[in-house]
């Protein structure tokens, strides 16, 4: 690979300036991979560090009488759940504990700590018929419509 020469006025080529003579860029590409990695090792483990939440990934779907909400919680139980509806909120908060382990970690990518999700649902919620089922690591939540707000069919004389 050629580097490319600085020329003067006379069209000779421009001293180089001492140090690039040496200079090998792949070794520069090497040092700045190596940071950029640990960087990402850091903030990877940067929501657990400062013992903040994690949300959740969820769904929520609307039918005619109801609001389904689906929330994946892999590896929660259902002691460590908690769920609140407020109107047209709905919050779902617990934790992801740690489990005990007998050998030596060597490596941990899975987040342990809080988790928080919040869905404010286009509706009213009939608050009384309010279902909910954890079943293979997703929360499903069923929040039916009061029937006021059903959809009504109106026939044409």
């Amino acid at each position: 690979m050629a580097l490319p020469v600085r020329r003067s006025r006379d069209d000779r080529p421009a001293p180089v300036p001492p140090g690039i003579a040496g200079w090998d860029p792949f070794d520069d590409i090497e040092r700045l991979t190596g940071q950029l990695s640990s960087y990402l090792e850091s903030w990877k483990q940067l929501p657990s560090l400062l013992g903040e939440a994690f949300t959740p990934p969820a769904d929520v779907e609307e039918t005619d009488d109801a609001c389904v909400v689906e929330i994946e919680l892999p590896g929660i139980k259902r002691d460590d759940l908690d769920i609140e509806v407020a109107g047209r909120l709905v919050i779902v908060h617990g934790q992801r504990k740690e489990k005990e382990r007998v050998g030596i970690l060597r490596r941990r990518e899975r987040i342990v700590s809080r988790f928080h999700h919040e869905v404010t649902l286009p509706g009213d919620v009939a608050e009384d018929g309010v279902q909910a089922h954890l079943d293979v690591g997703v929360l499903s939540l069923r929040l039916p419509k009061p029937e006021a707000e059903w959809p009504r069919r109106i026939q044409i004389r």
